[in-house]
């Protein structure tokens, strides 16, 4: 940088241009002859600044310019020499403040000089807008953009608007965005713009073909499988997926032309969908996405190396554009070769010998040559179901414990390996401490706790304990840390558990009045730490005594003269508080009035008196964790009895409508539940039941259990029910959030009423109600058990109709089967809500007798759902299901969809 001084006139221009500078002097006016001896000087002359003055400040505060400047009254400068005022420049324009500078000498006085500060300011950004796209997109942009009102305008910060921009919608796929900046001025407001930004998107950009060369192994179909986010557009290309294809051979692809031309007709709905049991159809988006397309990249190598070609290396991957502005993308890899494990050794192993390590281990000589695999069976990647080396170790107290697998030879394409371990000694718990529970006492939480000091450190009772406490339901799942600290000066181990709350309470709320109905209304609530010792205690009060882990629930429901209910439960998880034994109790009052005339369309209040029927009901169980097969089974005793009392209210049963009957029945339930480690939305283990319920074979002991007029006055049966689910995880988890990973759910449940004399009916009470989402009606008042089935209405009858759309019913199942699969997906799983999508598959039946019972009979049904779990108000679920089996009969796909909502818990 170089200062020119000429003798022209008293002023010294120096502007910036891309952070160079310059001096400029305007033509001369007139000359000062103190200043013009500064320029006539031959030998540089020191002086000393003894003023500066600032000029065409708007926004700023002149102290502070001078102050960014370096400059300051008092300053010693050398003329000509010194590049001070350069470098006051160069501080100035590096804040990006100014677009304009100009530096002058306003006056000389023997030695004292005097500075002025000539600035243009840069203008302020008053207000930003996108033009061109849709509202969600601007809302993202907004904060994608990072603009911020009232800051300076820069080059810069409109070229890094626009790449933000850019990338936004480069990586939805659209890669020719065109975009335009407006600048306007705002007159109104003091050195203030705004920016407009024009975008157009153009196209999509998808992607026509993925293409592997050099794979002369794998096949390319393979291949392109591992690419998970990386998929060619749809092709309509339909897999015959039925041996006995009536369109030809099975082996064969059909394309979508092929297709139309068997068929003879086009059977594509507006939805994509065909409706063939012969075929499926082949979707994907296309979409190109660069982090995705890096991903599946890394994921073809990883396949490559689980089976075997530890040196295969992508040598090359480029992307071409087609007329349509598509991707063709060509990928070139280099297999190199397929390699096997050969001979693997331990070192350092005392506590197991070779050949139980082996086993564990499960890798012999001659297996495909697999890095990761082997890594997972040591331990190495760390998994909560264990199975590995590692875990064997530390689930004996081997904390301390190491081991590293080492290539020691390499023989042509067999690999040996020496695995060195250090054992170290085996560690106890040391203290064991809680953290973070403000509402909830420390002893329930330290009786789930298995960490227990002075025994030996166990992985599986940590992994064990978090589970428990995520099972609470007032404890945040996600939020559960064991802080473990490794003591190895003494050998212990402390662990600080930290926990979460969440809130659990619950409240159901609604009210409303109608003519002729009266009041209406509901009126629920849940508490899931509820504290009944200390109910007089009312510094406890926040809104109920909580924080010893009980459960409450009372709930009023209400429907003028036509229905109300009372129902009332308690339960107290370890009863005693020594042992995990459940007791609960419960109570429930129900009545149902012929209040309304369906003639007339009006309510009769007085009906109501004259015309109903009353359940009471009560509950008391006990529940025992086992300790064997495992600790994860309980036995669960119950009694229930209810009270059936009709006064004329011919509506249940066919020829009564008057009289009492009373059911006392026992069930005993074995329960195996290992799902979790969310109660709401388990990510693995399996949850199983095995119950039978009882009533005292009252015509064997010669109890007369009816009589003409009402032959249900002791209803008699014995009742069995399997349920079984299965949670696993798909896939794995990417991206920064672990827990967001596909869970697969299967199920079968099924279901029996018997009868002890064959010269009775079977029981009319606890049968199997079968279809829609599970909620409850009139009937439930018998203690139906009510089975969910998306896709269909209510349903009574196992005849080969499969519409049971407006069939009346007046009994139900005696026998049912039920089948699901569900794919889970989790879009937030934090405490204040837990959403996730499914997509499930189901078939289920109901049958009267084993005479019509058909195993294979099943009505199907396919569609998708949303669960929203508010802790406030519980689970809300909605599902959209296609009744296969109604489709002819329903008035085509519209008539064989039904929409579901539930609320509560999840359905059977």
């Amino acid at each position: 940088m170089h200062l020119i001084y000429k003798r022209i006139f008293f002023i010294v221009t120096v502007l910036f241009f891309s952070q160079i500078a310059s001096a400029q002097v305007d033509p001369p006016v007139s000359v000062d002859p103190a200043l013009q001896e500064i320029f006539n000087s031959k030998t540089p002359k020191e002086y000393t600044i003894a003023g500066i003055t600032v000029g065409g400040t708007k926004a700023f505060d002149q102290n502070l310019i001078i102050s960014i400047s370096g400059l300051a009254v008092g300053d010693k400068v050398l003329i000509p020499g010194t590049d001070v005022f350069g470098k006051a420049i160069a501080k100035l324009w590096k804040q990006s403040l100014i677009s304009n500078i100009e530096i002058s000498f306003t006056k000389l006085v023997d030695r004292d000089l005097y500075v002025h500060f000539e600035l243009t300011e840069r203008p302020r950004l008053a207000a930003f807008k996108f033009v061109g796209v849709k509202k969600g997109e601007r809302d993202d942009l907004e904060t994608k953009v990072a603009l911020v009102k009232e800051r300076v305008v820069t080059e810069n910060m409109r070229l890094s608007a626009v790449e933000a921009i850019r990338k936004f919608y480069y990586e939805k796929g659209y890669r020719n965005v065109d975009i335009r900046v407006e600048e306007e001025v705002m007159t109104a407001l003091n050195n203030a713009i705004s920016l407009t930004f024009f975008i157009t998107k153009g196209n999509k950009v998808k992607i026509n073909s993925v293409n592997f060369s050099g794979n002369e192994t794998l096949a390319e179909q393979k291949l392109k499988k591992q690419m998970k986010g990386t998929k060619e557009m749809p092709r309509f290309t339909l897999y015959p997926i039925s041996v006995k294809n009536p369109y030809g051979d099975s082996a064969k692809k059909m394309t979508f032309k092929e297709y139309i031309n068997n068929v003879g007709f086009l059977s594509l709905t507006k939805t994509k969908e065909i409706i063939d049991p012969y075929v499926r159809l082949k979707l994907s988006s296309g979409k190109f996405s660069d982090k995705k397309y890096t991903e599946d990249k890394e994921s073809v190598l990883d396949y490559y190396n689980s089976q075997g070609y530890r040196d295969v290396v992508i040598v090359g991957d480029t992307a071409i554009y087609d007329v349509k502005n598509n991707l063709n993308i060509f990928l070139k890899v280099n297999e190199g070769r397929k390699y096997y494990f050969g001979d693997i050794t331990w070192k350092g192993n005392t506590k197991y010998s070779d050949s139980i390590l082996n086993m564990v281990l499960g890798i012999k000589r001659g297996d495909v040559y697999n890095l990761d695999l082997l890594n997972k069976r040591l331990g190495k990647q760390v998994s909560a179901e264990g199975g590995d080396v590692q875990s064997l170790y530390m689930d004996d107290g081997y904390l301390y414990f190491r081991i590293d697998p080492v290539e020691t030879a390499v023989n042509k394409d067999t690999i040996d390996f020496e695995v060195r371990m250090s054992e170290g000694a085996q560690a106890t718990y040391g203290n064991i401490t809680i953290s973070g529970n403000d509402k909830t006492k420390d002893y329930v939480i330290r009786r789930e706790l298995r960490t227990v000091p002075g025994e030996k450190f166990n992985r599986a009772d940590i992994i064990r304990t978090q589970r428990e406490l995520g099972q609470l339901g007032f404890i945040n799942a996600e939020k559960i840390n064991p802080n473990v600290v490794p003591n190895a000066d003494n050998g212990t181990v402390d662990i600080n558990w930290e926990i979460e709350e969440k809130s659990a309470d619950q409240l159901e709320l609604s009210a409303g009045f109608g003519g002729g109905i009266g009041l209406t209304g509901t009126l629920g609530i849940t508490f899931n730490n509820f504290s009944i010792k200390n109910i007089r205690k009312k510094s406890t009060w926040d809104p109920l005594p909580s924080g010893d882990g009980q459960k409450l629930s009372a709930r009023i429901q209400s429907n003028g003269k036509a229905f109300r209910s009372y129902n009332f439960s308690f339960t107290e998880p370890w009863l005693g508080g020594k042992k995990r034994n459940s007791f609960t109790i419960g109570y429930s009052n129900t009545r149902y009035s012929n209040a309304y005339n369906q003639f007339t369309g009006q309510y009769c209040k007085s009906c109501g008196d004259t015309s109903y029927v009353k359940t009471s009901s009560f509950s008391i169980s006990l529940g025992k964790q086992l300790k064997w097969p495992d600790d994860y089974f309980n036995l669960i005793y119950a009694l229930n009895v209810q009270q059936y009392k009709l006064k004329n209210y011919p509506n249940i049963f066919a020829g009564l409508s008057d009289g009492t009957s009373t059911n006392v029945s026992l069930k005993i339930a074995l329960v195996r539940n290992s799902a979790g480690p969310n109660p709401i939305f388990p990510t693995s283990g399996s949850n199983f039941l095995l119950s039978s319920q009882f009533t005292l074979p009252y015509s064997a002991l010669g109890i007369n259990s009816g009589s003409a007029t009402n032959p249900y006055a002791l209803p008699e049966f014995h009742k069995w029910r399997f349920n079984g689910e299965w949670y696993v995880p798909i896939g794995r988890a990417r991206g920064a959030d672990k827990n967001k990973q596909f869970i697969l759910k299967a199920a079968a449940k099924y279901g029996f009423i018997g009868r002890y004399n064959s010269k009775l009916d079977i029981s009319p009470f606890e049968r199997f109600q079968v279809g829609d989402a599970g909620l409850s009606n009139n009937f439930a008042l018998l203690g139906y058990d009510i089975i969910a089935h998306r896709g269909y209405p209510v349903y009574s009858s196992s005849n080969p109709r499969v519409n049971p759309d407006n069939v009346s019913s007046n009994q139900y199942f005696t026998i049912f089967n039920k089948y699901t699969m569900e794919l889970r997906y989790p879009f937030s799983t934090s405490a204040s809500s837990t959403i996730y999508g499914l997509a499930f598959f189901e078939a289920a039946n109901g049958w009267y007798d084993f005479k019509s019972y058909n195993p294979f009979k099943l009505r199907r049904s396919a569609g998708v759902g949303m669960r929203f779990f508010l802790p406030m108000f519980g689970l809300l679920g909605f599902d959209y299901g296609i009744g296969f089996d109604r489709y002819n009969q329903a008035g085509g796909l519209k008539g064989a969809a039904k929409f579901t909502f539930m609320l509560g818990q999840e359905p059977e």
